[in-house]
């Protein structure tokens, strides 16, 4: 009998029954990779595999590491650490304005703080430093002082300091004096780092704050803090004894702080012994002591000669209907140069005794309408 193709017999159905029902009771085999060619081959692509793709994700880390560093905005070096200083008033603080940091640096704020002042208070320096700058600035007085990468200034200030000269905190800087917001009725204190503007109380915070100390150590910090109080004292009692005022009929005020020791007239030199003329008035002042100017002015003349030592003229215009100059003698150093224009308690520089001297002191003259004149004729006395 002919069967269709591809059609099984029953013999071929039977033996295939069979060998299904073998399987089934037959123990499942391990699998395993074949021994040939084509298992070894296998084993290969499967490592190629695996260090590509470790390849792959080590490249992947770095390529996003390095876009996370160029992402990364650069980072200033770390600023200096903020000094602790000191106030700048010897009276008890009191802010009147806090300080307002601007939005940006052209924008409007108030970048410093105002401090309570009384009119001629003596200004020092909150910090060691050097003065970089003792002078004018839209006809106020500024001083400012560089500590290292931080600049402090002060202001309105008749300085009795000069650009260059070298200071430590608490040393006497001026005194408060007319000019801008704060005119004879507080400090403008301000702090800089680089170009931008800090709170200069941050300088204080510590040396203002509070604490309970035991009572074996509360003696020990009062006296402490009463020898702060003399040293201050004693550091500005030059400056308050000079204090800006009225200052004799034509408001010039003396140029230092100290007795008369010598007045004009006809005296035996000390010197050259002979009798001559005095032709100044010398105060008695300690080598160093600022000469300041009594009264707004124009340098006229900074010289050197074998009697007068150093000396400086100061020409005041017209004051009172006369023309007023007046001079300084014997000085350690002036500060000033020729056409400079001074205000009254600007420091000229400091006495000395330089030239025909016994001693430091400074030799004051005056001249009225170019007529030597007895400078306590027109200086109180």
């Amino acid at each position: 009998m002919v069967r269709p193709y591809g059609l099984p017999s029953p013999a071929r159905r039977a033996a295939e029954r069979s060998s299904s029902t073998a399987e089934a009771t037959a123990p499942a085999a391990v699998p395993r990779l074949a021994d040939g060619r084509h298992g070894r081959g296998g084993d290969a692509e499967t490592a190629g595999v695996r260090r590509s793709r470790s390849r792959a994700a080590l490249w992947s880390a770095f390529l996003l590491l390095v876009l996370a560093l160029l992402a990364r905005p650069a980072v200033a070096g770390a600023a200096p650490a903020l000094p602790e200083g000191r106030w700048p008033l010897v009276d008890p603080p009191q802010v009147r304005r806090p300080f307002e940091p601007p939005a940006s640096r052209y924008g409007p704020g108030h970048r410093g703080v105002d401090l309570v002042a009384r009119p001629g208070a003596p200004v020092l320096a909150a910090l060691d430093g050097r003065v970089s700058f003792a002078g004018q600035v839209a006809g106020r007085g500024v001083v400012s002082v560089d500590s290292g990468a931080y600049r402090t200034t002060y202001e309105p200030v008749a300085a009795q300091v000069v650009e260059g000269q070298a200071v430590a905190a608490g040393q006497p800087l001026g005194v408060t004096a007319d000019g801008g917001h704060c005119s004879r009725s507080c400090l403008h204190w301000g702090l800089r780092r680089g170009p931008e503007y800090l709170d200069p109380l941050l300088l204080v915070r510590s040396a203002s704050g509070l604490a309970l100390l035991p009572g074996a150590r509360r003696a020990t910090v009062a006296r402490a803090a009463a020898d702060r109080a003399a040293a201050a004292a004693v550091a500005t009692a030059g400056l308050t004894a000079w204090a800006p005022g009225p200052g004799g009929p034509h408001g010039f005020g003396h140029p230092v702080p100290g007795p008369v020791t010598s007045a004009f007239g006809i005296r035996l030199h000390p010197v050259l012994h002979v009798w001559k003329l005095h032709d100044g008035t010398d105060f008695g002042a300690a080598c160093g002591t600022p000469i300041r100017a009594p009264a707004p002015g124009r340098v006229q003349l900074v010289t050197t000669s074998p009697g007068y030592g150093r000396r400086l003229l100061l020409d005041h215009g017209r004051v009172g209907g006369r023309h007023v100059v007046t001079a300084y003698n014997h000085a350690q150093s002036f500060g000033v140069g020729v056409g400079q224009h001074v205000d009254r308690g600007q420091v000229l520089g400091q006495v000395g005794r330089t030239g025909y001297a016994t001693g430091c002191h400074l030799h004051l003259m005056v001249w009225l309408d170019g007529r030597l004149t007895n400078p306590m004729t027109w200086f109180s006395p």
